[in-house]
């Protein structure tokens, strides 16, 4: 049966004491015992020789195992499957990728590196199939133009896996999901003081007192006081007949007396 991935390591034989032990991408040396048309035979020390199928000794085509392994030859393997029922051991000297599509999980934190820079993001290469992408959008919390204002070619990252489709061999990445967002400063706005009924009362225009009427003059006193006393009134109207000339010279003389009276 096929048993969970660990780390390609160089693994020493006297560690592993059964078959049951072996680990898929378990990394050994071994040299080459026997070639067949199928492939070639390894002996990795352990009890049981292990298997490299023709299409398993590179990852370019191969028409002849002999152009690739000869008796006796040392060679780098990986475990590609364990049948201990069958004492079967299936190698390849195919390097195998760091994560296979099955064991790449959304939400997943991996470390890659920075391949390739594009106008819309930044590929890196976590160890699979084919790099992922990092969206210009997920690369920081920050404004940036390009994704050269804040990685370059080379730069080791941490992502984490946003998605994958494996129909599609697209993945996902995120640079900003591992940093700490920024905190926002929202601005109040300062309100204007409602104002209160006495400041309205007090800022409010005062109300203009009724003005005393103007004292009348001397001239004006001796005038009304003569019409009283020949049986006029000052504010009637103008509309009765014209007086005659005794009244007029009458009311001339209460003008005079009453002057005179005022000065002394």
């Amino acid at each position: 049966m096929e048993t969970s991935p660990v780390a390609p390591e160089t693994m020493e034989t006297e560690a592993i004491n059964d078959l049951d032990d072996l680990k898929r991408k378990m990394k050994f040396s071994g040299t080459v015992i026997k070639t067949t048309l199928a492939g070639a035979v390894v002996d990795i020390g352990l009890s049981v020789p292990g298997v490299v199928h023709i299409s398993q000794l590179s990852a370019e085509p191969v028409n002849r195992v002999e152009d690739v392994v000869k008796d006796g030859q040392t060679v780098e393997v990986w475990i590609r499957r364990v049948v201990p029922k069958k004492h079967r051991i299936e190698l390849t000297m195919i390097k195998p990728l760091d994560l296979e599509w099955r064991e790449i999980e959304k939400d997943m934190v991996v470390k890659g590196k920075v391949v390739r820079l594009e106008k819309f993001g930044a590929f890196v290469d976590i160890g699979a199939e084919r790099p992922g992408l990092v969206h210009i959008s997920e690369i920081t919390h920050d404004y940036i133009k390009t994704p050269g204002d804040f990685v370059k070619e080379g730069d080791e990252v941490e992502v984490k896996v946003l998605s994958v489709n494996r129909q599609k061999r697209q993945i996902k990445l995120s640079m900003k999901a591992l940093e700490e967002p920024p905190v926002k400063v929202v601005k109040v706005k300062e309100e204007k003081p409602i104002k209160t009924n006495k400041e309205s009362v007090r800022n409010a225009p005062a109300e203009e007192e009724p003005k005393e009427p103007p004292t009348p003059t001397a001239m004006e006193a001796a005038f009304r006081e003569a019409m009283e006393r020949t049986g006029e009134h000052p504010e009637e109207p103008t509309t009765k007949p014209k007086k005659s000339s005794g009244q007029n010279d009458e009311m001339e003389k209460i003008l005079s007396r009453t002057l005179e009276q005022r000065r002394k």
